[in-house]
């Protein structure tokens, strides 16, 4: 086993991603139960290496090309409610990725560059893609035939316009990696821990913990590609010793894709609705904006500290007033009308509150309206609400 303790110290210019473990919780959300993915009976022999400069290469990697397989696993214990507020329902790419909190799923992959990428969520006789190649963004569901499609303005808008149309990415291995190797700096202990075969691939095996007390997560396992620098696997261990998220090649290429992979045009007949609509309900709700900064957390939502035990803040939408109802009492798709009253009987009575829970996102919603939530302990919930 090679490895060397040491804090990580990010070398190059990253921009510090705040509550990544309520991405993995919101969004990337994979894997439960698993035994290390993939891994052989005898782990590779690899030239040793310190934590530092295995984390240098991961961020300083400049493979840009594979395609593959994904598995990924999920069992986060969100309650089916929950599911069916945050994914909207239908074929939506909101729905889609809600659909990685929970299950086993298979994804495909395929990265030419920043500009093209291919990601294929599929099982049975249905599937769902993501298409972006250049200016235009693709999101396919077949089985309600129906496409989002965006066409991104030139410029430095391009990366903006396209964030509200999340799609299943950030569950693959490398966003996961590189997430949770670029947040928390001066929070996050990183080693060196053996090596293992992933895909067929030699690789080295980081451990990532952090150092603030008051996480969900214990630790974050990830299986780094010996010869390319790219993550192929990421395990997460909750507080409790549960493993809480896995995502992992099963087949992986570095040979660059076809320039036809990332074409896509809507079948005959399908219902096309335009991306920039669905931006619109979007905005604010999306995993993106769980993976960005504080500054781009969106209107009416605070970031409370920071590292692994950042807390989102922000306040019941409805709270003190009355909405629209469905003539049941609740609102279209299911959500009550008084969403305070509906968080009480789905949490449990907290001090200054009501706690809902799952493990690893904890959601906070105090007496007065407000919402508190993170990849984090009750008592970190109540702190950054200033009750008790």
């Amino acid at each position: 086993m090679v490895g060397q303790d040491t804090p990580y110290r990010a070398r190059r210019r990253t921009t510090v991603r705040v509550l990544v473990p309520v991405a993995v919780a919101a969004v990337a959300a994979t894997g439960i139960g698993l035994v290390p993915a993939l891994a052989s009976d005898a782990p590779p022999s690899l030239p040793a290496v310190t934590a530092e400069q295995l984390v240098a290469k991961v961020l300083g990697s400049d493979t840009d090309a594979f395609s593959g397989t994904v598995q990924v696993k999920a069992d986060l214990g969100v309650p089916a409610q929950l599911l069916g507020m945050a994914g909207g329902g239908g074929g939506s790419p909101q729905a889609k990725a809600v659909e990685l909190l929970g299950g086993e799923h298979t994804l495909q992959v395929a990265v030419d560059g920043p500009q093209r990428q291919r990601l294929g969520l599929v099982g049975g006789l249905s599937g769902y893609e993501v298409v972006h190649n250049g200016d235009q963004l693709w999101a396919w569901d077949s089985t309600a035939n129906e496409a989002y499609h965006l066409t991104a303005p030139q410029g430095g808008e391009h990366r903006q316009a396209a964030k509200p149309l999340p799609g299943p990415g950030p569950a693959t291995p490398q966003e996961l990696a590189k997430q949770f190797l670029t947040a928390g700096a001066g929070t996050t202990s990183v080693t060196v821990d053996g090596t293992a075969e992933v895909a067929g691939r030699a690789a080295y095996r980081l451990s990532v913990k952090p150092t603030q007390s008051g996480s969900t997560i214990r630790e974050v396992r990830i299986s780094v590609d010996a010869e390319h620098g790219v993550p192929l696997a990421v395990l997460v261990q909750g507080s409790d010793g549960s493993q809480v998220l896995d995502a992992h090649f099963s087949s992986v290429s570095f040979a660059r894709p076809a320039a036809k992979t990332f074409e896509f045009t809507a079948p005959k007949g399908a219902k096309v609705t335009d991306g920039r609509d669905a931006a619109k309900g979007a905005a604010g709700h999306g995993p993106a904006d769980l993976r960005n900064g504080a500054e781009q957390a969106g209107p009416g939502v605070d970031v409370v500290g920071g590292g692994w035990t950042a807390v989102l803040s922000t306040r019941l939408p409805d709270a003190g007033a009355p909405a629209a109802t469905d003539g049941h009492g609740g609102r279209p798709g299911g959500v009550p009308q008084n969403l305070q009253s509906f968080a009480k009987a789905l949490g449990k009575p907290v001090g200054g509150g009501s706690l809902i829970s799952t493990k690893v996102l904890n959601v906070l919603i105090t007496d007065d309206g407000r919402v508190f939530a993170g990849a984090v302990t009750l008592p970190v919930l109540q702190s950054a609400a200033g009750v008790k």
